[in-house]
């Protein structure tokens, strides 16, 4: 067991020190390679999904290609590379992606034990559950007894855990290892109630052969700040995505947009505008990109709130409001530090 033991430990540690090896210069190493190799969801649609052509579209693959206009000015230098929630982690530490934009939770055991990094929450979410209308359930709270399909090695299954027993009720988990199956099985019939983050929840349901037979209850079990993450050990990566979240943030909240993020870089006289453009100031430079590497962003991919829309808000089809991704200015919590 003692042989056993120690064979897992070196395993991981040697992960992580080839993980933080590669971490010591990922800006550098994306440019020589020409482009940001970015861990995908392949299948959750208003996230991350490819069409049948092989083109991705969704909020996190959006962010990734934000990334590359910051640093080419170009946003195909990016190669998406489809994960499961079980290979997500090893990918990331091994170095085999840049970056993990995957509808992936925030946690502190993530953060602490498998060397990863969270530089800022780009959805703000929680669990749920979705029932069929014929079960004549409202609340989760009738759940009592009932069977539960969830998908293997995510937070989810520790919050139906816990979820039931704080509420003391029974029920059966039904496990998969992929989120394809898992909601598979609850189309067709296999579980009573189908359970992952709430926005998880509106972006299956259109894939049911049946999407108006179901419903999402309305109690969220859970907080899920979905983030992007990178290795630990490479600060000037952790700041370049920290920092262009942050300004697709200020960028919203300044009214700076796709449509007029030109004209606002040669004729606002708003100091914070100008700083957020790159026409005063030098902040770039300090992450080692150009001066107006934000203004590429914004112009090439758009503001926070361009983004949400167009992938999960009223300009999707999963029409997610905006609740707790609103800036902070009307009642949400998206609020980006000064760029200054």
């Amino acid at each position: 067991m003692k042989r056993i033991v120690a064979t897992l430990a070196f395993g991981l540690g040697a992960t992580l020190l080839a993980g933080a090896a590669q971490a010591q210069g990922t800006l550098n190493s994306i440019k020589q390679k020409g482009y940001i190799s970015c861990g995908s969801n392949p299948g959750l649609a208003g996230f991350g999904v490819p069409d049948a052509q092989g083109r991705w579209t969704g909020l996190d693959v959006d962010f990734c290609r934000a990334l590359s206009a910051a640093i080419f000015n170009d946003v195909t230098k990016v190669r998406f590379i489809p994960l499961s929630a079980k290979d997500r982690f090893t990918a990331l530490q091994s170095g085999e992606v840049d970056i993990l934009s995957r509808n992936t939770t925030w946690s502190m055991s993530r953060d602490t034990a498998l060397g990863l990094d969270f530089p800022a929450v780009n959805f703000y979410d929680g669990q749920g559950f979705m029932v069929k209308k014929k079960l004549g359930v409202t609340s989760a709270k009738q759940l009592d007894g009932a069977s539960v399909c969830t998908q293997q090695g995510t937070t989810t299954e520790l919050n139906l855990a816990d979820y039931f027993r704080a509420n003391k009720m029974k029920y059966e988990v039904v496990a998969f290892a992929s989120a394809d199956e898992t909601f598979k099985a609850y189309d067709s019939g296999r579980c009573d109630a189908f359970t992952t983050d709430a926005s998880g929840l509106y972006a299956e349901r259109l894939r049911a052969s049946a999407p108006d037979d179901n419903i999402v209850l309305p109690e969220i079990i859970s907080k899920e700040p979905l983030a992007p993450a990178v290795r630990q050990g490479d600060a000037q990566w952790f700041d370049i995505v920290r920092w262009t979240h942050y300004a697709m943030i200020n960028a919203e909240e300044a009214g700076i947009t796709q449509a007029n993020v030109d004209q606002m870089a040669k004729s606002s006289d708003n100091p914070d505008i100008k700083r957020i453009l790159g026409t005063e100031g030098k902040y770039g430079a300090d992450l080692g990109l150009t001066n107006d590497w934000a203004h590429r962003v914004i112009k090439l991919v758009g503001n926070y709130g361009e983004v949400f829309e167009r992938n999960v808000g009223q300009g999707s089809p999963l029409k997610i409001q905006r609740g707790l991704n609103a800036l902070w200015s009307k009642g949400g919590l998206q609020y980006g530090p000064p760029i200054r």
